[in-house]
């Protein structure tokens, strides 16, 4: 399930919704009108989603995945030299 941010809609409200809070909603669910401590108007914040990456850079760039996918890697060994590996 999808967590939600939500924020006051005015100025006024307990520190929660100023502040603003995050829930977790079925996405089902209609989004919230009141904030859950004071009952102030509260809005639904519209955030960036969390991406998880399952394979770091470092696997990505290994010799190995390297050669699978075709590429050459050229390591500098100084003086305008380069080694391919």
């Amino acid at each position: 399930m999808p967590t939600y941010c939500y924020q006051a809609k005015e100025e006024k409200g307990c520190s929660l919704c100023q502040e603003g809070f995050e829930i977790v909603q079925s996405m089902k669910d209609d989004p919230m009108e009141k904030c859950p401590d004071c009952g102030n108007a509260v809005v639904r914040v519209v955030q960036a989603p969390y991406i998880n990456r399952r394979k770091s850079t470092k696997s990505l760039l290994s010799d190995d995945n390297i050669k699978k996918h075709g590429f050459t890697k050229l390591v500098n060994e100084g003086g305008g030299k380069f080694r391919k590996l």
